[in-house]
Parts: structure tokens; sequence; C-alpha cells
């Protein structure tokens, strides 16, 4: 939110500093996160002096071009060489000296300097209005008034305007603050504890009164609980054109384009009370009936910005008897704004229920400065004061009448809050005991009207407006940031409570994990857990009816909860190759979310990513890619840091796997890892492989235990044999998987795919992978002859049904 200092002067009178006055606004809740100039003409004019056109002649060798002397207050006339036709001797013109900086229409920069124009000298330039930020006219130079000294700055001659401009971080709560009025409220309260004592002015409507009543427009709110309040005025006999500049100033200060002088107005008391109005060209108002209330879902309605908007049952339209004319505190119609042609006009100031302007402001993806305000809440109490103080300044800039009493349909009025504030709490969550005068002192400042007195405490009326004010903690909060968080004397003892808690605690195993990781290169990642709905098409495996959706969705690409922590990790490895930065090691803690027919679900996860090479760059050490197995030791690190053993491996079942195992205690699934899909990583623009790991992690905390448990080592040895099968690129190692257990079920113990190979020196379509085989018997040892037995099956078998070769 940007406030003029200029602005805000007219409300609260000070000689503070820019500075001093930023730095006590901050200090109050409204941080102030950068100040800046502004001029109304860039540059200020520095460096543009008047002067006195002593002599014009034909420049010698260029028709167009005159030659002149002019006098500029120094003693010494210059000579200038000028292009424009209107230039001669006698006239007061603006001169832009030597060295000074003059800005083209785009706001380019270019400096003055002494020059030769076809061989005669030019010791300056003689202006035009456009040249100077003054206007567009180009036809000639500037013709000054008589009475102007030469040597005169023309920031004296112009009304050039600097002024300095708060950017406040305004946070959402502070509903009250969303204007120069109310930046000004908190500024008297702050400067009060600080004893400088400030009035606070208030922009007087006592001078509004019907000239007469010839227009009268027929109100009726159908909905008061949408509508709490609402007021309207009809002005006729107006001038639409531009705005003075006085009023173009103050809106360009903070950044809002001047359109005409009745938009203007309303923007201007917008941001000045903070109370939104909306203008009607009373002409297009059909039956000079307006009526508050919502219409049909599926209605069209054209707004402003020339957009064809379907309606929902639930907006609130300002309408005539034809049709709707306007969003209510959110966007106006194309077909009843004002236009040049306008000549009457009806004002509209509301206050509107903030959840149903915001739902509508979402629902049709709109964020204007009025919705802004109304979503927040804005004063009640100021609906018609802030019509009267618009109509008289569209009076004064635009002329007309007013042809209509106020129409103000306020069925409900807004109700003060009552509190009671108890001086013990007080000094409890402050810290510091105040005195009970300080605290009425701040009360008072802030508009809070003091009840009652007892020696417990105070009864309170709070404000309407203050709809961030609703209890005691509230009122506190009020006393402490208006008294100062500086101003609290903090003790010098340390207190610190050292919770007790198991160290399998999730938060405590995290740490362990994540200390492991980043001590192996690992970097942690923080991924949205909004994402969009359209990546569980990515996989089979996950269900878009299974989608936790949000409601009010900032975009469609935040609009569903994740299923799989997957994505959001490609979208940041993405980002990263993108900025190249392609060596990556990730990792993530965090939880996927799913609508199960059975309710809800969230589970936790921890997944692991590397892609690129292993290392930095280094003249001492060659480049390897990170490829399965130096990925899978990383995995089997944090099952041994956790204690997790017995584990088997099983063919992996997640469909975004090109390649990769699942690891299992007993039936239950710990991790499953491998090779993304190139189709997946496709779909991110990511060209090198990924592999990706997915613990589930509220399985490992079901499998780690305070419990040790200890087995006797086996008195009989086990076997390792290894196969290199070559296969069809077709054939998965689940496949494998699946033979060698049906082959040998009672003393083959594991298998193990440990390395996978496609390359040259092998058929085309075919693949090598070498897989060990862990044999043992539990009651005896095993004879070669055994050995040979069990391998020989399980080669004959894998020729027969996978129609695999040893290599």
């Amino acid at each position: 939110m940007r406030i003029s200092y200029n602005w805000l002067k007219q409300f609260i009178k000070t000689d503070w500093t820019s500075e001093q006055t930023a730095t006590l606004l901050t200090d109050l809740g409204l941080e102030v996160e950068g100040v800046e100039k502004y001029q109304s003409v860039k540059g200020g004019l520095e460096g543009i002096v008047v002067g006195h056109v002593l002599t014009c002649v034909q420049h010698p060798n260029a028709d167009r071009l005159k030659v002149t002397t002019v006098d500029l207050g120094t003693g010494t006339p210059v000579q200038i060489v000028c292009g424009a036709a209107n230039v001669a001797a006698g006239q007061k013109v603006p001169v832009a000296t030597i060295g000074t900086t003059l800005y083209d229409k785009d706001g380019n920069s270019f400096q003055i300097k002494k020059g030769k124009i076809r061989d005669q000298e030019s010791h300056g330039m003689i202006c035009a209005e456009d040249e100077l930020g003054l206007g567009t006219g180009h036809d000639g130079i500037m013709v000054l008034d008589e009475k102007y000294a030469p040597g005169t700055p023309a920031s004296k001659v112009f009304n050039i305007e600097n002024d300095e401009v708060f950017e406040i971080g305004l946070t959402p709560n502070r509903a009250d603050a969303m204007s120069h009025w109310g930046v000004a409220r908190d500024l008297r309260a702050g400067m009060l504890q600080t004893n400088a004592h400030a009035e606070l002015m208030t922009p007087s409507v006592s001078s509004f009164r019907v000239d007469k009543r010839t227009l009268k427009m027929d109100i009726k709110v159908e909905d008061s609980k949408m509508a709490p309040r609402y007021c309207g005025v009809t002005i006729s006999d107006i001038a639409v054109k531009e705005s003075p500049e006085w009023l173009q100033n103050r809106l360009k200060s903070i950044g809002i384009a001047p359109k005409n002088n009745i938009v203007d107005v309303t923007n201007y008391v917008m941001h000045e009370l903070g109370q939104p109005l909306h203008a009607f060209d009373a002409a297009k108002v059909k039956g000079n009936k307006v009526i508050v209330k919502t219409v049909e879902a599926g209605t069209k309605f054209t707004t402003l910005d020339d957009v064809e908007r379907t309606l929902h049952e639930e907006d609130l339209m300002i309408c005539d008897e034809s049709g709707p004319m306007c969003i209510a505190g959110v966007f106006g119609g194309k077909n009843s704004g004002i236009s040049e042609n306008t000549t009457t006009l009806f004002l509209e100031s509301a206050y509107f229920n903030p959840v149903c302007i915001r739902k509508s402001a979402k629902r049709h993806g709109l964020n204007t400065d009025a919705s802004f305000r109304f979503e927040r809440g804005i004063d009640p109490t100021i609906t018609e004061y802030a019509l009267k103080r618009a109509a008289l300044l569209i009076q004064e800039v635009a002329g007309g009448e007013i042809t209509s009493d106020i129409v103000d349909i306020y069925p409900k009025k807004a109700e003060d809050f009552p509190v009671f504030l108890n001086f013990a709490k007080a000094t409890k969550i402050i810290g510091q005991e105040l005195s009970k005068e300080t605290i009425k002192k701040i009360l008072v400042s802030l508009d809070i009207k003091v009840n009652s007195v007892s020696d417990a405490g105070l009864g309170l009326i709070i404000p309407s407006y203050r709809v961030d004010v609703q209890r005691e903690i509230d009122v506190i909060e009020e006393i402490l940031r208006v008294y100062g968080y500086n101003n609290i004397n903090f003790s010098k003892k340390f207190n610190a409570t050292v919770a007790n808690s198991p160290r399998t605690e999730d938060y405590k195993i995290q740490n362990v994990i994540a200390n492991q990781l980043n001590s192996q290169g690992f970097n942690e990642m923080m991924a949205n857990s909004l994402t969009t709905p359209d990546y569980v098409k990515l996989s089979e495996m996950l269900k878009e009816e299974f989608n936790v959706m949000i409601m009010n969705p900032l975009s469609s690409d935040l609009s569903a909860m994740r299923q799989s922590l997957l994505f959001s990790g490609l979208e940041a490895v993405s980002y990263n190759i993108n900025r190249r930065n392609s060596d990556l090691k990730l990792f993530e803690f965090g939880k996927s979310y799913h609508k199960l027919p059975s309710g809800t679900d969230e589970r936790k996860h921890l997944t692991l990513f590397t892609t690129g090479n292993r290392l930095a760059e280094s003249w001492g050490t060659p480049q390897k890619p990170s490829d399965f197995f130096l990925f899978k030791g990383y995995v089997n690190a944090i099952l041994s840091r956790l204690g997790i053993e017995k584990t088997n491996n099983r063919p992996v079942e997640s469909d975004v796997f090109a390649e990769g195992i699942a690891i299992a205690v007993g039936n239950e699934i710990v991790v499953e890892l491998g090779t993304v899909k190139k189709s997946v990583l496709k779909h991110f623009g990511i060209k090198q492989e990924v592999l990706f790991a997915d613990f589930n992690w509220n399985a490992v905390l079901k499998l780690i235990s305070n419990k040790i448990k200890f087995a006797e080592i086996p008195k009989y040895p086990e076997v390792r044999r290894d196969l290199a099968l070559l296969l069809d690129n077709s054939v998965a190692f689940d496949a494998v998987y699946n033979v060698a257990r049906q082959t040998e079920k009672a003393l083959l113990k594991d298998i193990n795919l440990f390395d996978v190979y496609e390359g040259q020196n092998l058929p085309e379509g075919k693949k090598s992978y070498a897989i060990s085989f862990v044999i043992q018997d539990s009651s005896k040892t095993l004879t070669d002859v055994q050995i040979d037995k069990i391998m020989s099956k399980l080669q004959n078998n894998f020729e027969t049904q996978l129609g695999a070769s040893l290599r």
C-alpha cells in the first residue's frame, strides 16, 4: 500500500522528517518497506531557467533553424540554435542549461551538452512543453509570461510538487489502516505516546446540500445481509474532463493513472478515507431504479475490461430494470460506466459483506482496489460521510448540482464491541506493568471509549471499524504496539523449559536422517503441498477422484493437494537444471494427501532425488554420473542408520519408474527406488537421468523401537551366486524376480539386481542384468551339488520363460 506524505499531512500537521515518520509507523505495526521520492515532473525541472531571447536570426546553413542569443540572468548572453518555428526576439522562454538532464516520453534520460549545429555553437536548449514533461504539445517552444526575470528557476514558475511516498506492507488484519485517514489515526496515536501532540483533521462536508430534487433513483436492497448499508445520490449537469493538476498529482504519487475527473474523485476518496465508491452514468440506468440483488447462475455480464463473465448465483450485483450494471464491490460494467458524454450520474457508497465480496472476486479472478478493501472489512459508519465528500469534490472539479436527497438504506446499524480489560492480565501479557493513566491515554488515542473504570480493569467500547479488535487479548496487543515494543524492559534472567520426549520422536528421527544426508552432499528442499491436479495423469496408479481439491484456489496450478512428492520434486530439479545447476542431490520430508472412499488420508514421506554427476568438477577427480547402485547405497545407509534390517527386495509396483526395486520388511514396503521414466521427465523438460526414492515414513516410524532385538548368527553359511543375463528390453526385473521365487521357494533367501547395462557390444533390443542370488539352509551346510542344481534350475527357467541367455 502506497501512502503519500504530503497527502498524509493534510490530516495531521507535522514537521517530522519522512525517516522519523517511517520509523514510528513501523513501530506501530504499519511496516514501511521503503520511501520513494515523487516529483510531478520527472527531474523537478532542475537546471531549467527562464531565458530572455535578445536576438533571433536565420541560421546561415539551415532553412529551418534559427540562431538566437538568450539572456539567462548570468550577465553574459549565450547563443542557442533553435528549430522551433515560433521562436522570436523579445520572448521569455524555458531554457535547459548545459548539464541539465531531460527525459523523453518513455522516461529515458539525456543530458544537454555544449555542441555545434551546422557550424553554429549552441549553449543550451529552448524547450517545448513535452520536452519538460509539462504536456504533450510539440508545435513550438513554450512562451512564458513577461513578468518572469531571466534566470528564474522554472520550478518556481510552474507548480512542481515534490513528495515522499511510503510503501507500507499492510497485514490483512489492519483493515482500519487501508487509507491515508486510517494511517493518520495510527500516526496520531503513536505521536501522542512520544508527547508530540498532533491534531487530527477531517475534511468538512458541512457545505453539502441538495440543489434541486429533479433526478430521483429508486433504490431497493433485496438482501441486507450481503449489503448491510447502501447509500446513493444523483448529480446533474456535470462536465467529464481531465482532472485538475492537484488531483492528478495525488493519484500519480501513489501509482494510480488519472482517467477523468469523476473516476479520479472516486479513487481519491477511496484512498483518502478507505471507502470505495462507484459512479454510474444515470442516463444508462433503466427506469431510474437501482436494485442490489443476486441474479440467476449463468447470466452473462461484460465488465469494464471488455471481458464477458458468467455470473454465479451468489454474486451480489447492482442492477437496473434491464439487468446487471456492476459486480458489487468488485468491478463495474462496460455499459453503465462514466464516459466523456456523461452529464448526470448516480454515485454509490456502500458497505458489503466481506465474505461475499471475496468469493466473487476470487471466482472471477479479479483483484481491485475496491475488492481489496471490502474483503477485509471497511468502516460502515462513514458510508454517508464519504458519499458527501465525493459529491462535493465532483462539484468542485466537474461542476453540476446535487439533484436528489441521499438515500441511505441501513436497516441494522453496526454495533460497537464491548470488551473488558483486566489490568492484571495486561501486565502478565505485556511483561511489564503500565500505569492506568498510560493505558487509558493509549486507548483514547485509538478511539476506544472507556465506558467504566474499576480497580480490576476497564470496560471498553471498541469502534465497529476495528474488526480485528474484539477480544481482551486484541486490546492488549493494541496497547503494546502503541506503547512500543522497544520500550518494554526485558529481564536479564533467561528461562528455558526442557521437554522430555522419546528418542524415536518423529522430529528427532528426521533430524538424524537429515544430518546424515547433508553430510553425504544432499540439500533439503521444501516444496508446496499445493499443486496442479493434472499431475495425477502422469501415473495410472494415481486417481483423479482421489485429489483433495482447494475450494478457493489462488490459481488452477495450486488447486489440489499433492498425491505424490515426485512431481513437486521434479519441478525443483527442472528449475535448477534450467539455471545450469544440473548436479543435484535433494531430499524432502513431506506429506501426500488423498481423498479415499473411506475418507481423507495423509501419508508421511521421505523422498530422495539425485541427477547429474556424483561430485563437483575437480582436476583430481574424474567426472562420474550418479547411478542406481550409488543411489541404492544412500537408501540402504538410511535403513542401516535407523536399525531397519532383515529387508527383502521386491519388484517395484509404481509405474513412474523405468527400472527400480522395492525394499520391504516382511510384507510391508518401506521404500521404492529407481530411475524415473523418460515420459515423466519429458513433462518437466528434463533430459538427463533422475533417480528417485520414496520412503513410506509412517512404516519407517513403526519399525523403529526402543527395544534392542538380536538374533543368533546362523550356524550354516549362506552362498551367493551371480548370473549375467541377456534379456529383451521389454523384460522387467519383476519378471526375473517372480520366476526365481517360483523356482526355489525354500532355500533362496535374497535376489538382488546389482547392474544394468545397455549399449555397445549388445545385440539391438537387448539389455544385461547382473543378478545375485543368496542361498542358505538353516539346518545344514549346502553342498556344491545342491547349489549347482538350484542355479541350473534357475538358469533353465530364465531361458524357457523369459528367453534369457547367459552373457
